[in-house]
């Protein structure tokens, strides 16, 4: 008895079949798994000289397993599809549409992913959101070609990107 609750537990805490509804989700957005690994490693290099990026890779998909994180994941996404086929009201779809800097509700969004690990997350986030690197900087500026919103993508990736650099520098630094 106690062996199924301990996998209650679990799959209440880390939900293996939606992880793989997200990276379906993401996918379909265009975004690599691997493009977030990338920017993962370039956030711990520096820190962790023996990180790989296989290690980022494994980090990522730790984070998108747990359930807090995948349902940012999914409002997030949805709003920017719903925004794409103009089905939110106004004001709300100009400035999803808009990316207006002082929106604020994207970035809140990423703040509940990295808030998981830790204040290093929500450090990292800010430094990716301000520079863009990589994936997070094609995003944003295919989100503001017509017919393209990624309001709430480049910050989720942005973030999920920190929180694996935060569960790095967790478990390899001293």
């Amino acid at each position: 008895m106690d062996n199924m609750k301990n996998f209650e537990d679990n799959e209440r805490l880390n939900n293996p079949k939606k992880q793989n509804i997200i990276k379906e989700k993401l996918a379909e957005r265009g975004v690599n798994l691997m493009d977030i690994a990338a920017l993962t490693y370039d956030l711990q290099k520096p820190y962790v000289p023996t990180i790989t990026i296989d290690i980022c890779l494994e980090h990522v998909n730790n984070v998108l397993l747990k359930r807090e994180i995948q349902h940012a994941i999914l409002v997030g996404i949805e709003l920017d599809v719903l925004a794409e086929k103009e089905l939110l009201s106004e004001p709300l779809l100009s400035l999803v549409k808009g990316d207006h800097s002082l929106f604020g509700v994207d970035e809140t969004i990423a703040f509940s992913i990295v808030n998981v690990y830790g204040s290093i997350g929500l450090t990292n986030f800010g430094y990716v959101d301000k520079l863009k690197p990589g994936v997070i900087g094609e995003l944003d500026g295919a989100g503001k070609r017509e017919g393209r919103c990624n309001t709430f993508l480049d910050d989720i990736v942005g973030a999920i990107a920190s929180a694996a650099a935060s569960s790095i520098a967790h478990r390899y630094t001293v």
